[in-house]
């Protein structure tokens, strides 16, 4: 039997009438058309979207400090050699020189929020040896990590550097010198060495990566008084908002825009419980990101019995954690003030405390301007000069 073939397009001749041989033409079967109920669908399907992580799954991808291995690159190896040319019988030493190792460069990136991407060892390019001719090798390329604005490096306990603006590097691990080629060490009472050196190894450190976020004021507060619904309300940040507490589980920074085209960077600190300075709740692990901030907002929960206390336990956690915390500039803000037991409540937490306090709600959006003003005026008194000089 013969294979089975498959059908090929062309004229065949086939068996006709009368013993005779007639050539026809065999046309493709022509392809199924969709219907244009499922033309429809297919030119209208939406693609699909990316899931929103919840507030614990972003907790897992916010690391605010690393140890970190930075190993620059090795120079590379000079070489001996010696000139060869047809009728030149004595060229000369002619080995070039080694490229240098590649430096591991830090550079702060206002698109990084985050430590995780940063890996825990890292290895700079190596430079090429030297060649012929006087051909000197390649240097290795710089290799540059992407880190977080306001990240702190420390060898030890000593900070070498401080990363603080968008743009700002720092050279962590410092390439090996190149060798030299027989070519270098060419003198007078020596016309043909045939000395050359290795390529010397890169610089070796361990770092400690500790980011502190950069903002102008710091909302602090205990657990669901609501400082998340306030961002929410006074800026584009989009913090999780729920009803039970340790509700934000990483820093939010929101931008308050103002007028003049002035913006205040305005953190979210997660929730500070009794006893975190002794690594109590969330510990200290956040306190760190309240040192960079200039004023501070102590955010109340109207509603709770005894709201001056509050104050008085957040500034005493501050104060444990670092001397000096808890005499920035400040503002006592209460919230839930359109709950009707925490109205009545007001007068005498003024009177308690001895200062204005900034009673508003942050659901009903209820006083916000005069937050915004207060705001603007710390700014002013506090950043705003820093600025002009």
């Amino acid at each position: 039997m013969m294979p089975s073939r498959l059908l090929s397009v062309g004229p065949r001749m086939v068996l006709g009438g009368v013993g005779r041989w007639t050539r026809v033409r065999l046309w493709p079967t022509p392809p199924r058309l969709l219907s244009a109920s499922c033309a429809d669908c297919a030119k209208h399907q939406e693609p699909p979207r990316k899931k929103l992580l919840s507030e614990k799954k972003l907790k897992r991808h916010f690391v605010d400090h690393r140890r970190v291995l930075v190993r620059g690159g090795r120079g590379g190896d000079g070489v001996s050699c010696f000139h060869s040319e047809p009728r030149k019988e004595f060229g000369g030493p002619d080995g070039g020189d080694g490229g240098n190792g590649g430096h591991v460069v830090l550079r702060a990136d206002q698109q990084v929020k985050s430590l995780s991407s940063v890996l825990s060892r890292y290895q700079g390019s190596h430079g090429e040896a030297g060649g012929r001719k006087n051909c000197s090798g390649r240097s290795g390329a710089l290799l540059y990590i992407r880190v977080p604005v306001g990240t702190l490096v420390k060898e030890g306990r000593e900070v070498v550097a401080d990363l603080w603006c968008p743009g700002k590097e720092y050279i962590a691990a410092l390439g090996g010198a190149g060798g030299k080629g027989n070519r270098f060490f060419l003198a007078n009472d020596n016309r043909a060495p045939v000395t050359c050196t290795p390529g010397q190894p890169g610089q070796e450190r361990v770092l400690f990566l500790e980011l502190k976020t950069v903002a102008h004021a710091g909302m602090v507060g205990f657990p669901n008084a609501g400082k998340s619904s306030l961002l929410r309300a006074i800026s584009n940040a989009r913090p999780a908002v729920a009803s039970y507490p340790f509700t934000t589980l990483k820093p939010h920074v929101g931008i308050v825009h103002c007028e003049d085209h002035q913006q205040i960077a305005v953190a979210d600190i997660p929730g500070i419980i009794r006893g975190a300075h002794q690594n109590r709740g969330l510990g200290s692990t956040f306190l760190r990101h309240i040192e960079r901030c200039r004023f501070l907002l102590f955010v109340v929960d109207l509603s709770e019995p005894e709201p001056w206390t509050q104050v008085e336990d957040l500034k005493s956690e501050l104060e444990k954690y670092e001397a000096g915390l808890s005499e920035r500039p400040h503002v006592v803000v209460a919230n839930k003030i359109d709950l009707p037991q925490a109205r009545a409540a007001l007068p005498q937490l003024r009177a308690r405390l001895g200062q204005s306090v900034v009673a508003l709600s942050a659901t009903t959006r209820e006083n916000l301007e005069e937050l915004l003003l207060r705001l603007q005026e710390l700014h002013g008194q506090h950043v705003a000069p820093e600025l002009r000089w």
